[in-house]
Parts: C-alpha cells; sequence; structure tokens
C-alpha cells in the first residue's frame, strides 16, 4: 500500500533517527509539571517542525517624535540582557494614560527584532478596559500555541501551562511584549525561566513588585518636551495645513495636556479643517477644556485635557459618526469589523465602513489590521459615557441585541461550514427574521471563527449581564461543536459557565439537556471523563422527565463513549444497548445504526470477533447505503480490526486500505493519520513490519500536526511493536517509554497497561530484565480495576513474566 511521506527523512531509520533526537535529545520534548496535588503531570510538546517563529507585534507607529533618552535606556538593556544570570532581562515601561507607552514599546521592539531570531510574542492584557482583564492563565493559551504547542496539548493547570511555557522558551531569543497590564501578577506566569528572551511590560501602575521582587528596569514615561509635542502636531498636519505659527502650536500643544494621544486628535482635527485657521480651533478647544472644567473638580489637568479633546473631537464628527462611535461603546469585545458594526447600527456594511474610517482619521479609533477596529482603553470609556447620555435604555437594549444576535447567527453559519451536517441549536427569534448567510467555504468560516473568538466568549458574558437569556445559551450551544473540533477548551469552559444558569433561569429543560451535554462533551474530551459522565446522567435525566426519546438514546451513548473511553466495557455495552432500544422503539434509523457501530467497538475490544463481525457488517451496509463516507471509513477500520483477531489478514488488509483511500479522497488528515495506525498493525501481523513503519511514521507525523497527543502516543507504541518484531528492541525502547509517559499524564490506565507490557517487552530483549520488571509491575497496577476478558488475560500475562525480571535491584 502507497503511504507517501510527509517529513525530510526518506527511510524509516532516518525517520528513527530523527524521532529519536527529538525524543532524547529535547528530552523527549517532555515536560515536568506538578500540579497542586504535589503528583507528577508530564505534557508532550509538538516536536520542532510543528513551530514557526511567532511574528505578533503591531505595526509600527507613524510619525514618532523624540523619547531618544528612553530608547537609548532600552538599548542599554538590551545590551546588558546577554550577561544575566539565570533569568531572562524585564523592563517595566509606565506613565499616564495617554502617554503613549505603547507607541513607545512598539517602536522600539521593531528597531530590534533582528535581535530575536525566535520571534516576538505581543498581548494586549486589556488591564484598564472597562472589561475583565486578560489573566495570565488566557494569556498562555494564546502564548503556547504560538510557540508550537497545539490547542489540545496545553495544559488546563495554569502551573502546569506556565512550566510548559519557560519550557518552549528555554534557549530561545524571544521579545515578549506585554501590554496594558495592571498588576504584577498579570505578568509573573509570563516570565520566561532562562536568559535569552527580553520582557517588556507597559503600564499605569509603577508595579514595584516586579522591580523589588523580580528584577525589572523601569522606564518612565513623561508628557512630551514641548518642542516634541509641536513636531507631533506639525508632523501629522503637514500635508494638509499650511505652515502655522509657533505660537499657535504651542498653545494647541499644551491644551492637549502635550499627551500623545490628544495631540494625535488635535492634530487630525486640524488636518480635517485646512481652511480654518488654526486660532478658531485653539478657541474652540479653550471653550470645551471651560466647560469641561466647570463640570469636573478638575484635580487631574492631563486627564481633563483629553476628555476636552476627545468631546471637542466627538462634537465635530457628523451625526451618523457621533452616533456609530457612541454605540461601538456597547461592542462586548476588543475589536471589530466593519459587519459587527453595521449590525450593532443597524446600517449597511458600506456605510459602517465609510463611517470607521472617519473615525480613524479623526484617531478615536485605532486600526491594527485591514477592516479591524479597536478603541483605546480611555476612549472606549469616553464612548461608553456618550451611550449613556444619548442613547435612552431602549434605544440601548435594542443594539446590543443586535449586536449579540449577529454573532449568533454569524456562529451558526460558521458551524454549517465548519461542521457540516451538525446539529444546530434553535436561534432567537427576532420581528424580522434576517437572511441566512452562509460562507463561501471552510477556510473563510474558520478564518471568520478565529478572529473573533475573544468577541464571541465576551458576547456570550454580555448577553447574561443584559439578561438576554435566550442568546447566552444559544451561543454556547451553537459554537460547542466548534470548540471540540479546534480545541479550545477554556473558550468551552467560559462559555459553557453561562449557558447552563442562563437556560435554567428560562426554564428551557430541553436547551437545559443541551447544556448538560456539552459539558459532557468537554470533560469527556480532556479525560475528565467521571466528570462527563455526570453531566451526560444529568442530561439524560432531564431527557427522561420531558419525554426526549431521540435525546435519551444521545445521552445513553454518551455515556457509553465515555465508559468505553476508559475500557469499562461491559458498563459501556449495557448503555449503547439501551440506545439502540430506544432507536428501535422510536424508528431512529440513524441512532440506531451509531449504537451498533458502538455495540461493535465494544465486542472487538472484549475479543468478542463473531458479534462485532456480524454487527459490523450491518453498519458497513447502512453507511453504504446512506453515501455516509467517513462513518464508512470509521466501520471499515473496525472491521479490520476484527478481522486481525480473527486471523483473516487478507481481509484486514483490504479493509483498512479501503478505509485510508476514503480519508485521502476526503483529504482528511484526522482520519488518515488515525487509520494508518491499524493499517501498521496489520502490515505488522503479515510480517511486513518494515513497511508498518511507513504506517505509523505518517500516523504519527499527522497526529502530531492536529495536536492529538494520545493518538500521537499509540502510533509511537505501534512503532516500538513494528521495531521490536523486526529484532531491534533498542529502537523499540525509546517508543514505548514515550508512549508511556504520554498514556500516564492523560490518565488512560488501559493503553499505559498494554505499553507499560510493551516496553517490558523491549527491555527484556535488550537484557535490561530489572528495567522491565519495574514496568511489568506498573502494567500489572495500572490492570488493577479491570475485569473483563481481555484485561484478565493482559494481566496473566504480565504475572507470567521471566522471573529474573521479580528480582529487586542490587543495592
Amino acid at each position: 500500500m502507497d503511504t507517501p511521506r510527509d517529513s525530510d527523512a526518506d527511510t524509516p531509520d532516518e525517520w528513527r533517527e530523527q524521532t529519536r533526537s527529538e525524543l532524547s535529545g529535547r528530552a523527549a520534548d517532555v515536560v515536568q509539571a506538578r500540579d497542586v496535588s504535589g503528583g507528577v503531570h508530564f505534557h508532550q510538546a509538538a516536536g520542532p517542525e510543528s513551530a514557526s517563529a511567532p511574528r505578533q507585534l503591531p505595526g509600527d507607529v507613524r510619525g514618532f517624535v523624540d523619547r531618544m533618552a528612553e530608547l537609548q535606556r532600552l538599548d542599554v538593556i538590551l545590551t546588558e540582557r546577554d550577561g544575566s544570570v539565570g533569568v531572562s532581562a524585564l523592563c517595566v515601561i509606565v506613565g499616564t494614560a495617554g502617554v503613549g507607552k505603547t507607541s513607545f514599546a512598539v517602536h522600539w521592539a521593531h528597531r530590534v527584532t533582528q535581535h530575536f531570531p525566535d520571534g516576538q510574542l505581543y498581548l494586549n492584557l486589556r488591564g484598564y478596559d472597562p472589561g475583565t482583564p486578560v489573566t495570565s492563565n488566557e494569556a498562555l493559551e494564546r502564548f503556547l500555541p504560538a510557540l508550537g504547542v497545539p490547542n489540545v496539548a496545553v495544559p488546563t493547570e495554569p502551573e502546569a501551562r506556565a512550566t510548559l511555557y519557560r519550557s518552549r522558551l528555554a534557549g530561545r531569543r524571544v521579545l515578549i511584549l506585554l501590554d496594558n497590564v495592571s498588576s504584577a501578577g498579570q505578568v509573573r506566569p509570563l516570565l520566561p525561566g532562562t536568559p535569552g528572551c527580553l520582557v517588556l511590560v507597559t503600564s499605569r501602575s509603577r508595579l514595584s513588585g516586579l522591580v523589588a521582587r523580580d528584577g525589572a528596569q523601569r522606564v518612565t514615561l513623561g508628557v512630551l518636551a514641548e518642542p516634541h509635542a509641536v513636531s507631533l502636531v506639525r508632523g501629522v498636519a503637514r500635508d494638509h495645513r499650511r505652515e502655522d505659527a509657533i505660537e499657535e502650536l504651542t498653545e494647541l500643544s499644551r491644551l492637549c495636556a502635550r499627551l500623545p494621544l490628544a495631540l494625535r486628535i488635535a492634530a487630525e482635527r486640524a488636518a480635517s479643517r485646512p481652511g480654518m485657521p488654526l486660532r478658531e480651533l485653539i478657541e474652540e478647544l479653550r471653550d470645551e477644556s471651560a466647560l469641561w472644567d466647570a463640570l469636573t473638580a478638575g484635580h487631574d489637568d492631563e486627564s481633563d485635557a483629553v476628555r476636552s479633546v476627545f468631546a471637542w473631537s466627538y462634537r465635530a464628527l457628523s451625526a451618523d459618526a457621533g452616533r456609530l462611535f457612541r454605540l461601538l461603546g456597547l461592542h462586548p469585545g476588543p475589536e471589530f469589523g466593519a459587519a459587527a458594526a453595521a449590525a450593532l447600527a443597524d446600517i449597511p456594511v458600506n456605510a459602517a465602513r465609510r463611517l470607521l474610517d472617519d473615525l480613524a482619521g479623526a484617531h478615536l479609533l485605532e486600526q491594527p489590521s485591514h477592516d479591524r477596529y479597536q478603541f483605546h482603553d480611555l476612549l472606549r470609556a469616553y464612548s461608553m459615557d456618550q451611550v449613556r447620555e444619548h442613547e435612552d435604555a431602549t434605544n440601548s437594549h435594542a443594539a446590543s441585541r443586535r449586536i449579540l444576535l449577529w454573532y449568533l447567527r454569524m456562529a451558526d453559519a460558521a458551524l454549517a461550514t465548519i461542521v457540516p451536517g451538525s446539529w444546530h441549536a434553535p436561534l432567537a427569534r427576532t420581528e424580522v427574521e434576517p437572511e441566512r448567510f452562509a460562507f463561501p467555504g471552510p477556510q473563510e468560516a474558520v478564518g471568520w471563527y478565529q478572529r473573533e473568538r475573544a468577541n464571541l466568549v465576551a458576547a456570550a458574558s454580555a448577553a447574561q449581564e443584559a439578561g438576554m437569556d435566550d442568546i447566552a445559551w444559544q451561543l454556547p450551544a451553537t459554537l460547542h461543536r466548534i470548540y471540540a473540533k479546534h480545541n479550545h477548551f477554556d473558550d468551552w469552559r467560559s462559555t459553557s459557565a453561562v449557558a447552563l444558569p442562563a437556560v435554567r433561569r428560562l426554564g428551557d429543560r430541553s436547551g437545559e439537556a443541551l447544556c448538560l451535554e456539552s459539558l459532557a462533551k468537554l470533560h469527556t474530551q480532556v479525560r475528565e471523563l467521571n466528570e462527563g459522565i455526570r453531566f451526560h446522567r444529568q442530561a439524560l435525566a432531564v431527557r427522561k422527565e420531558i419525554g426526549d426519546r431521540t435525546g435519551e438514546a444521545s445521552s445513553n451513548n454518551g455515556i457509553g463513549l465515555a465508559l468505553l473511553r476508559d475500557h469499562r466495557l461491559v458498563e459501556a455495552r449495557s448503555y449503547f444497548e439501551q440506545a439502540r432500544r430506544i432507536a428501535v422503539e422510536t424508528a431512529a434509523g440513524t441512532w440506531e445504526t451509531v449504537a451498533l457501530n458502538c455495540l461493535a467497538y465494544v465486542h472487538l475490544e472484549l475479543e468478542e470477533f463473531g458479534r462485532a463481525l456480524e454487527l459490523n457488517r450491518q453498519v458497513l451496509e447502512f453507511y453504504r447505503d446512506t453515501g455516509d463516507r467517513g462513518a464508512e471509513g470509521d466501520a471499515l477500520c473496525c472491521a479490520s480490526r476484527i478481522y486481525r483477531g480473527l486471523g483473516r489478514l487478507a481481509d484486514a488488509r483490504a479493509s483498512i486500505e479501503a478505509a485510508v483511500m476514503i480519508a485521502r479522497e476526503h483529504g482528511n488528515h484526522a482520519w488518515e493519520g488515525w487509520w494508518l495506525v491499524e493499517c501498521g498493525h496489520v502490515l505488522v501481523a503479515l510480517d511486513r513490519a518494515e513497511e508498518a513503519l511507513e504506517c505509523f511514521h505518517r500516523a504519527a507525523r499527522l497526529q502530531r500536526r492536529i495536536g492529538d497527543r494520545g493518538r500521537e502516543a499509540i502510533a509511537w507504541d505501534g512503532t516500538g511493536d513494528a521495531y521490536r518484531a523486526l529484532g531491534r528492541a533498542r529502537e523499540a525502547v525509546d517508543f514505548h517509554r514515550n508512549a508511556t509517559t504520554v498514556f500516564r499524564q492523560l490518565g488512560d490506565r488501559w493503553r499505559l497497561a498494554v505499553s507499560s507490557n510493551s516496553l517490558a517487552l523491549s527491555l527484556a530483549a535488550t537484557g535490561a530484565t530489572v528495567e522491565a520488571g519495574t514496568h511489568w509491575s506498573a502494567a500489572e497496577q495500572a490492570l488493577a480495576d479491570f475485569t473483563d476478558g481481555p484485561a484478565s488475560r493482559l494481566r496473566d500475562t504480565v504475572r507470567a513474566r521471566p522471573r529474573e525480571t521479580r528480582m529487586p535491584p542490587k543495592q
């Protein structure tokens, strides 16, 4: 069977050496981290081929002026960095709001990128936004994939995340810019543990704890010197106005408190009115300042100046632009596009795009990339003030509901494209139902989802806070299938925590069951199997109460799958049988086949091959009749395993080759990666272990790209089996050893038992009998709670190990 390679290694032996280098040369690419209970967990990191240098810096600032002394101070810190002992350099850039800390940090970072060949990480921690700041744990969830760790390999525990993060940065030269930090606690877990990196932090707080405890150096930015403030205004307006008098430019800069944020807004206002004398603009701003002074205590001259400039510029907007500016204060997330703005304001997208350009041109919005806009946190707060002042509660509520409904409907459209054929949650209705949107293809849908991830989480919380419980549960219910596909477990947890209370407040029992099922699938997917079963049982109880028979079949099947994953085979079989009975009673043919397929797998695991084959044939017939090629491929893989158990190796090979062809026809690497493992086992059974290495090789590579650590470890285990079959036990040991490490970390006791036995066999073949005995003991311990036939037979095999492997090590 043709198994194309997809690495630089041309032969299995070259791949073996390449992979052994990755596993042992990088300390097996395994990072140890202690959890809060003191136990040891192991986190399998992605190999180097999956990591590229991140380039996350925002674009450099146009028209940057002065700050030469501060820039030189950072240059000195950079040159001293390599002489530091044990830790990376840390610098805190502090100053008042609007003084230009972010612009300064980004500008300097762009000047020194050549010193950081391994990339730059950037994150706005939003410590001063009206919403909730980004936590260090959330920051790690975003940084680790950028450093080559697949989403599914990101640990759930904060301490384990921080440990893996430090491991990924060890030996690398990376610049890390943490913007808008409000506390030292946001920063400490994000500090590398070894020299080579440089961390820049911007904050309005002095963050004295970082200086005293973590050795941070502080650079303080004050307001611009008067000549440089004048230079900034002149630079922005130069191409649009004739030369303004230096005295007037100086006065304008003083009214702006020489703060870059206010100066840029004022300069843009002047540039947009080239025929208006600057003196008139100054008088307008002076009048605005006087009005603001009359309305406030006036104790903070810089803050008052900024607010005055905001009001002055805001009042000059057209009515439509002013309305959009204040309504954007209701947007739930950190940034937005033109389509979202249009939904919020209930205007056409083209009109929204023109108004957004006007606001960005006036420096009332920032534009970090094409069709993406965001507020400076001071301007967001001002926008929210204006919406409270100028929009009544009814209008504000209607605008908020429009944008939240827009996110709900767009998420539903993304689901239809990303996970075609999936079940869809009911959508909240409006008086005038909009035309349904459809993405052109999966790439566009995934791109939209990735851009809007933070907004989608924020939208669920905003719906809850606004009392819109229908959206608060329907949005997470819609998103959970996308989260499951992309392994975005933090987002899934956050939105689920909103959904369940919301649907319960509505008394929607059917919706409650759906939310419980979503939580069950989340916990099952992250191998918190007991929690998954608990939530499935809660959903089952609700469905029994409301008479949802199809839902009962789904819940029973879900419980069975969690039990099957934990190798609790007899229990799993009873739930699958119940799901099948319900499906037969309700004439739900699809659910009946799903249950039959699961039962076939249970009988296969129980080594009851005759019954498994009987069920498998029914399943294959159904999926071939309905044209469900993916399900057919899964059933073919099951058939191959059954035939292999029966010794019918030719039939096994034909079945698995047909399955792999289906995967390749559909370009589905998840299917291919999993089914190639079975192909490898068939080839080993056929005494074609060299060819089997090709299959395991590609399977491991595909699983690594996907980020499924468990299935990658299964491919490693198969690789070990192939090497042992070739009489090359030393090579086998490396792969079995790393497989057992991953299974132990995942809590997969059955796989750990199987792999530990294989590792012991390979070690014994090398003469390492004492160590082999240790792993046979580990296998026996892992099998302690299993009572099924295959487990009993494996236990007997382990207990029958050679006598010399039972001897304690020599003292």
